[in-house]
């Protein structure tokens, strides 16, 4: 999971590598699209028309696509739930509080967020092998507050999902040599079981293409490591050209695993904290 700072961002932004900025006009319009469509959806939901009212969300589907390709550039093409880009399948746009159903731990349902089905900030970039095994899941914590649209607190519920967009929920997050997510050490037993909530959910571990390249990449760290350590204690009795580009190439690589716009970036930046090497813990920017 890679965190996205959405709340900072906005269509319009120029400095967005490989998105070319929308006018101001272009955003206000789709803004202002967006609130008819919930004025509508309201209008329908009052007189019970809960069945017309999911139509008219599927008929506007190509309005929350037109955000795809900025929230994409957001995460520089990778999938803000697995940091992948191709080995979870296609994007979906996937809205972080489902717009028709709202499904509990148990698989009950209750009527979904269809207020935030155009609500931008309930976006997310989704490889759809973990949107679809997600579907409309979106259990909260037993005595959480509970938003509607007559009397909404979003920011006081308390849900399960992990979400890309919240720093703390993706800080909770840590892997192992073996390619698996798991909770980060030393995290409370209800933040254990939102991690492994999220985990099975959203087929982040289930998913073995997944999980072997996160594997991949925390071995390729892991010799890099290996070689500086290496190289290093050639270098502590004297000049020694050779282990001394040595270092450079090791640090060279190691930037490029752990940029932000790498894929699995954060399996990496994590196996060097793991293994705790000062000198290259200092390339993670």
């Amino acid at each position: 999971m890679i965190f996205i700072d959405l709340e900072h961002k906005r269509p319009t932004d120029s400095d967005i590598p490989g998105w070319t900025p929308w006018t101001q006009a272009q955003w206000d319009t789709w803004l202002v699209k967006s609130a008819q469509l919930v004025a509508d959806m309201a209008t329908l939901q009052a007189s019970n028309k809960k069945d017309e009212r999911n139509t008219l969300i599927d008929a506007n589907g190509p309005h929350w696509g037109a955000l795809k390709q900025w929230l994409l550039a957001l995460s520089g093409g990778k999938c803000w739930f697995s940091e992948v880009r191709d080995l979870y399948s296609h994007y979906d746009v996937e809205h972080f509080r489902p717009k028709k159903e709202a499904k509990a731990l148990d698989g009950t349902g209750r009527d979904g967020y269809w207020w935030l089905a155009f609500d931008y900030m309930n976006f997310r970039v989704c490889g759809n092998v973990g949107n679809r095994k997600k579907g409309g899941w979106f259990p909260l914590q037993q005595g959480s507050l509970c938003s509607a649209f007559d009397t909404r607190c979003e920011e006081s519920e308390v849900p399960y999902l992990l979400d890309p967009i919240d720093d703390d929920d993706v800080s909770l997050i840590a892997f192992d040599e073996e390619g698996k997510l798991i909770p980060m050490p030393g995290s409370s037993l209800w933040e254990q079981e939102r991690v492994s909530e999220t985990v099975r959910r959203m087929k982040l571990n289930e998913h073995v293409p997944l999980a072997e390249a996160r594997r991949s990449v925390w071995q390729k760290v892991d010799a890099l490591i290996q070689d500086f350590l290496a190289a290093k204690a050639k270098c502590a009795c004297g000049k020694n050209p050779a282990a001394k580009a040595k270092l450079l190439e090791v640090r060279a690589k190691v930037r490029e695993l752990t940029d932000r716009s790498a894929e699995l970036s954060s399996v990496a930046r994590w196996c060097l904290q793991v293994r705790n090497e000062p000198q290259l813990l200092r390339l993670i920017g």
